[in-house]
C-alpha cells in the first residue's frame, strides 16, 4: 500500500449503542463510586433532580427514563469517585515533581479534601484551615490594586454563586470577570447581538420537533452533547433533512443507535442522520454559506422571472430586516471559483444543499466552536444569519439559530452579571441595591487577562473552577509568566495542572460537587443553572460530600468576599450563605423581567423560560431590525494558504470533557491509546513523504517569528480535507498565538491554526 492509499482511521460503529454503555462502564469500574451514584443518574436532568455538570443541552419537560448521556454519566461518576487527594498526598510530592505528571494522573488522584496553602520553602501544598485561608487571601487582595486582579469562572458554577462572585468583584473595584465563554462562545455573544440584538440563540427545545431541515455547522454532538442525538434522530425519522458542514466525519452526525431503544440495541439498526455531509475546509464556512445564499437568490430570480412564486420571504425581509439589497448584490456577484476554492466544496453540492433549504418551510441553523473559533468567526455567524433571514427562519416555531453551548451554566453566568463589559450589566440597579459606586470601565476578557499576566499588570488570579492555564493559548509562555503573580487562588473539586502553576502565594480551596448535599444553616440548599435554550432549572444534590472539610462554591466565594471587603449593612455574606433563596431574591430584584418569582418557578418541569426578544421578532439592534451583513472575506482564517502550510483544528475526544480526560479511547474516530497524535489525510501524507506511525513535530507558522512547537506526534491517516490537520485540545494549545483570535470577540481561533510539519 502506498502512503496515498493509507487507510484512514474511522470507526464504522454508530454513536450511542453498546459502545456508549461500555464507555460508561469503564469509568464506573475505575472510579468505584458509592452505589448511590445510580440514584443520582436516575435523577439527572429531571425536575426536582440533579442538573448535569457537563454540557448545557436542554432538559425536556417530559424526560426519558435515563435522561443522561455517556459523557454526562462519566462526569457524574468522575466527581463521585471514591478516590481522595488528601494533604498526605501533597506531603509526599513536591509541586515541581507533580508538574511532570500527565494531566490525567493528576485528576485521577481523586477529590480534594482540605484547603491547601503553597509552602515555597518546601515546594509543597500544605493543609490550612478555612479561616486562615480566607484571612490571608483577603489580606493579600486588600494590598493590591483591584484593577490588577482577575476573577475568572469556568462555566460550571451555579447562578447563585455566579451572581455573588460578580457582585464581589465590583464591590472590590473591578470588572475583570472573564469566563470560559471567552474561550469558546463569546463570538456568539458579540456576533449574534450585532445582527439580531440577542447574545444567545433564538430556539427552544420544542423547535426541533417542528423543523423541516437542520443546517449544522462545526459541532459534534456525539462527543460534546450526546443527548442532542435524540432530537436529531427523532427529526430525521419524521422526514427532517440534516445538512452537515464539518471538516471531520463525525459518527455523531452520521449514524446513531439510541441506547434507550431495545429494538435498536438488539438489532444494531442505526439511524442515518445527515442527508448531506460536506467536509468544508477550516475557515471555509463563510464561503460555503455564501454559495448557499447565492443559489437561493438565483432560484428566486429565476422563479420570479418565470412569473412563479419566489423563494424568498419578501414580507419578512421588508418588515424585519435591514441591509438586504447590499447583501443580495454581494452574493449575486460572488465568484463561484473562489467559493469552491475557499470552502473546499463543489458548486453542485452547495447548490443541492441550497435546494434543500429552499424547499424546507422551517429551518434551524445549529453551530458550535468550529464556526466561532476563527479569526473571522463573527462574520461566519453573520453569514448563517443571512441564510436564515432569506426565508424568514428566525422568530417562528420550528426555525431559528441555535448555538450549542459547552459548560453547563456558561450561558447563565453571563445572564446574572459575569461579564467584563459593564454595558451588559445593570450597574445602576446594583448601585441602588448595595449602596456603592460600581466600576464603569471595561474589564479584562480571557485574552486581555493573559496579556496582563505576561506584561505584569495583572498581579492576582482567582479561579472559580476550571483549568485555565491548561486551556489557554501560548501555554509555555503563559506558564512562565504565571509564576510572577503575587497571588493565585483556585476553587476546585480535583487537582489539575493549573494548581501547580502558581503565584508567589497560592491556595487551593476544595468545594462541593453539584451532585453532593449542600447543607447550610437554613437546611439543604438547591442551586440553579441556565441551559442553551434560555431555560432555568433547579438542581438538588443528595450525595454525601467527599470530605467533611468541603465548602460549597457559594460559601467559598462569600468567605473570600467577607475577608477582602469592609463590613456593610447591605453586604450580607453570612445571610446569603445560610439560605440561597435570599440570593435568588437578589437575582429576581436585579433582573425582574427575566427572573420574577424565581424561587417559586425554579423547579418547573423543563425549566422556566427567561425569554428572548429575538424569539418574538423584537430586534434590539441599532436599526431595530435584523441585520443582513456583507462579509469582508470569504475565509474565516487569519493566516491564508501557502506552500507547506497546514491549518490545524483542535478536537476533543470521546473520553473527554473540556480539559478533563476520562480515558484514552476515542472510539467514534477509531483512535485508541494516545492523545499525542497528528491526524492527516493520506494524500497530504504522501506529499510530505510521511508514513503511518512516523513521529513528527508541529511548529507554528503564524508569521510573527515566535517559536511555537508541539513534538512527539504520531502520524495517523484520517479523513480530512486537503491542507487540514487534526490534534487534541488542550495538547495543541501551545501552537496557538495569543493574538490569533476572532477580531470582534477575542475568542482564540483554535479551529484554523497555521502550522508546518517537521520531522
Amino acid at each position: 500500500m502506498t502512503d496515498s492509499e493509507a487507510e484512514p482511521k474511522q470507526d464504522e460503529g454508530p454513536a450511542g449503542g453498546w459502545g456508549s454503555l461500555k464507555g460508561i462502564g469503564r469509568v464506573l469500574a475505575r472510579e468505584l463510586p458509592n452505589p448511590a451514584v445510580i440514584e443520582t443518574l436516575m435523577r439527572q436532568n429531571k425536575a426536582q433532580g440533579y442538573m448535569c455538570s457537563s454540557c448545557a443541552w436542554g432538559k425536556p419537560a417530559h424526560p426519558h427514563a435515563f435522561e443522561f448521556c455517556e459523557n454526562g454519566a462519566k462526569s457524574t461518576i468522575w466527581e463521585l469517585t471514591r478516590d481522595r487527594c488528601t494533604p498526605a498526598f501533597f506531603a509526599e510530592h513536591t509541586v515541581s515533581e507533580l508538574l511532570g505528571w500527565p494531566d490525567y494522573e493528576l485528576e485521577m488522584q481523586g477529590r480534594l479534601t482540605e484547603p491547601l496553602r503553597y509552602d515555597a520553602a518546601a515546594d509543597k501544598y500544605v493543609a490550612c484551615g478555612w479561616d486562615e485561608a480566607f484571612a490571608q487571601i483577603g489580606q493579600s487582595l486588600q494590598a493590591l490594586d483591584p484593577k490588577s486582579v482577575v476573577f475568572y469562572a469556568s462555566g460550571k458554577a451555579a447562578l447563585e454563586t455566579s451572581y455573588l462572585y460578580a457582585l464581589s468583584a465590583r464591590l472590590y473595584g473591578h470588572n475583570n470577570l472573564p469566563d470560559s465563554s471567552n474561550m469558546c462562545h463569546e463570538t456568539t455573544s458579540v456576533g449574534l447581538k450585532q445582527v439580531i440584538g440577542s447574545p444567545v440563540g433564538t430556539c427552544v427545545l420544542e423547535d426541533f420537533e417542528r423543523c423541516d431541515a437542520i443546517f449544522h455547522f462545526g459541532q459534534n454532538p456525539g462527543t460534546n452533547s450526546p443527548r442532542f442525538l435524540h432530537p436529531l434522530q427523532d427529526a430525521v425519522k419524521r422526514g427532517c433533512k440534516i445538512i452537515t458542514f464539518n471538516p471531520v466525519h463525525e459518527q455523531g452526525l452520521l449514524r446513531f443507535i439510541n441506547p434507550q431503544n431495545p429494538a435498536e440495541m438488539l438489532s444494531g439498526h442505526a439511524t442515518e442522520l445527515s442527508h448531506m455531509y460536506l467536509q468544508v475546509r477550516p475557515g471555509g464556512d463563510i464561503a460555503a454559506l455564501m454559495g448557499l445564499c447565492k443559489h437561493v437568490l438565483a432560484m428566486d430570480d429565476a422563479r420570479c422571472a418565470a412569473g412563479q412564486p419566489g423563494v424568498l420571504d419578501r414580507d419578512f425581509i421588508a418588515a424585519h430586516t435591514h441591509g438586504f439589497e447590499a447583501f443580495a448584490d454581494s452574493a449575486r456577484t460572488a465568484d463561484w471559483t473562489q467559493i469552491e476554492r475557499t470552502s473546499g466544496l463543489a458548486r453542485a453540492d452547495l447548490e443541492a444543499a441550497a435546494e434543500v433549504y429552499a424547499a424546507a418551510e422551517r429551518v434551524i441553523g445549529v453551530y458550535g466552536m468550529g464556526l466561532t473559533q476563527q479569526v473571522h468567526g463573527s462574520q461566519s455567524i453573520g453569514m448563517l444569519v443571512n441564510l436564515l433571514l432569506l426565508r424568514g427562519n428566525l422568530g417562528r416555531p420550528g426555525a431559528g439559530i441555535s448555538p450549542v453551548r459547552g459548560h453547563s451554566n456558561v450561558q447563565g453566568q453571563r445572564t446574572v452579571g459575569m461579564s467584563e463589559k459593564p454595558e451588559l450589566v445593570p450597574l445602576d440597579k446594583l448601585a441602588q441595591m448595595f449602596d456603592f459606586e460600581p466600576p464603569r470601565d471595561k474589564g479584562l476578557n480571557t485574552v486581555e487577562a493573559c496579556e496582563g499576566i505576561r506584561s505584569g499588570t495583572v498581579q492576582a488570579f482567582v479561579s472559580l473552577g476550571g483549568n485555565f492555564v491548561r486551556a489557554i493559548p501560548e501555554r509555555e509562555a503563559m506558564e512562565q509568566a504565571w509564576r510572577k503573580q503575587a497571588l493565585t487562588v483556585y476553587i476546585a473539586t480535583k487537582l489539575n495542572r493549573s494548581h501547580l502553576v502558581h503565584g508567589r502565594a497560592s491556595y487551593v480551596l476544595p468545594c462541593l460537587a453539584r451532585s453532593e448535599e449542600d447543607l447550610q444553616q437554613s437546611g439543604p440548599q438547591s442551586v440553579s443553572i441556565e441551559d442553551s435554550f434560555s431555560h432555568i432549572h433547579g438542581s438538588i444534590g443528595k450525595r454525601q460530600p467527599a470530605s467533611e472539610h468541603l465548602r460549597s462554591e457559594l460559601a467559598i466565594v462569600a468567605g473570600i468576599a467577607k475577608a477582602m471587603l469592609p463590613a456593610h449593612p447591605k453586604w450580607r455574606w453570612d445571610e446569603w450563605t445560610a439560605d440561597y433563596r435570599r440570593v435568588r431574591e437578589l437575582i429576581a430584584e436585579t433582573y425582574a423581567q427575566e427572573f420574577h418569582d424565581f424561587n417559586a418557578r425554579m423547579f418547573e418541569a423543563g425549566g422556566f423560560y427567561r425569554g428572548n426578544p429575538a424569539h418574538e421578532r423584537i430586534w434590539k439592534t441599532a436599526s431595530g431590525k435584523a441585520e443582513f451583513t456583507v462579509p469582508s472575506v470569504l475565509s474565516a482564517l487569519g493566516v491564508g494558504d501557502a506552500p507547506g502550510r497546514y491549518h490545524l483544528i483542535t478536537l476533543r475526544s470521546n473520553d473527554q470533557f473540556n480539559t478533563t480526560i476520562y480515558g484514552f479511547s476515542d472510539r467514534l474516530r477509531g483512535l485508541e491509546g494516545s492523545r499525542m497524535i497528528l491526524l492527516i489525510n493520506p494524500a497530504d501524507m504522501a506529499r510530505e513523504e510521511l508514513h503511518e506511525g512516523d513521529v513528527v513535530r508541529l511548529v507554528g507558522d503564524a508569521g510573527d517569528d515566535v517559536q511555537r512547537e508541539v513534538a512527539g506526534l504520531t502520524v495517523t491517516p484520517f479523513n480530512l480535507p486537503d491542507g487540514c490537520l487534526g490534534g487534541y485540545f488542550p495538547e495543541m494549545n501551545a501552537l496557538i498565538p495569543l493574538w490569533y483570535h476572532d477580531q470582534a470577540s477575542k475568542t482564540p481561533a483554535s479551529k484554523g491554526v497555521p502550522v508546518r510539519i517537521r520531522r
